[in-house]
């Protein structure tokens, strides 16, 4: 179970390279790795992976680190096979999963491609959180809920910790935070200014205290942060900019897009924003590159060589 530290990770997004870059990130003291996943991207088309593969690739070439899903895209999963499959990759690695879940929505394709209402997205997550928790809960489970009815399943083997692995909701909206606080164990956004989520974590704190859960001290303040160093501010702009316009259709300025929501610059200037972070209430942070696939290696070497030290310093 993931405690209330402070914990870097590395987002692992080169489907080629999981295994070494997990590694990498391991041998270079990182506390996490984590992997997103897209079935496909229609516009702009690119690269995808799934979470849980490239994360049971990562336990494989790994000991030590955490293993966060960033995240799975629970509405385009039948509930049983996701809650089989995190329950496999948790016992594999020792109860190192953590499972982040959300709702995307921002490539409709992929939705049309699995016959799955985007509209239905939100309450299809919450019906998987109740799936999952009642496999991995013993023997014998039950479930009857709006679109998934069963009786008497077992899972076999069952997951390292008694209850499966912790569930983390990820998202920026106010829906997900009460996925979060009504269902969850942590909570995942991106795309926030240290103001906004400072703001946003109040808010969780808030809703955790309504539902008589305030004093949990194993909930998670996650946030996964675009991420492109540099040698200077601007040669991490530039990177930046260049892998936001490959991966994301914007009709405003890639740089101002960059300059807000992305972590920049020489380890120096990043470490001091990480701690604005960290000062807003997030203890997990995932650096998620957004440059290109060709300066992965680099970027993960300049966090390790150059951040850690600045921020456990």
């Amino acid at each position: 179970m993931p405690d209330n530290g402070f914990k870097i990770g590395v987002n692992l997004s080169d489907v080629a390279d999981t295994a070494r870059h997990a590694k990498l990130s391991e041998d270079l003291g990182f506390d996490f790795v984590g992997a997103g996943e897209h079935i496909m991207r229609d516009d702009p088309s690119g690269p995808t992976q799934i979470a849980l593969s490239a994360l049971a690739v990562a336990a494989g070439a790994t000991e030590r680190v955490s293993l966060l899903s960033s995240i799975v895209i629970a509405p385009l999963h039948h509930p049983v096979l996701l809650a089989k499959e995190a329950a496999v990759v948790d016992l594999a690695s020792a109860g190192r999963l953590i499972l982040g879940i959300g709702v995307a929505g921002e490539f409709p394709a992929e939705f049309e491609a699995m016959n799955i209402p985007v509209n239905q997205r939100g309450t299809r997550a919450d019906e998987t959180i109740e799936v999952a928790r009642a496999i991995w809960s013993g023997p014998n489970a039950s479930h009857h809920g709006k679109r998934h009815n069963f009786d008497g399943f077992t899972l076999s083997p069952g997951t390292h910790s008694p209850g499966g692995p912790p569930i983390w909701a990820g998202g920026r909206s106010e829906s997900a935070m009460e996925r979060a606080t009504r269902a969850g164990d942590g909570w995942l956004p991106y795309l926030f200014t240290p103001s906004q989520y400072a703001r946003g974590a109040g808010q969780v704190r808030e809703m955790l205290e309504k539902r008589g859960r305030g004093d949990e001290a194993d909930f998670g303040y996650g946030l996964h942060l675009m991420t492109a160093l540099g040698s200077t501010h601007e040669k991490a702009l530039d990177s930046a900019a260049k892998g936001l316009s490959e991966a994301y259709r914007y009709s405003g300025s890639y740089e101002d897009l960059a300059e807000r929501y992305v972590l920049l610059g020489p380890p120096e200037e990043a470490a001091e924003r990480i701690n604005e972070f960290r000062e807003a209430g997030a203890g997990h942070i995932l650096l998620s590159w957004v440059t290109p696939f060709d300066e992965i290696d680099d970027q993960i070497a300049i966090a390790g060589e150059g951040l850690l030290p600045l921020l456990r310093g």
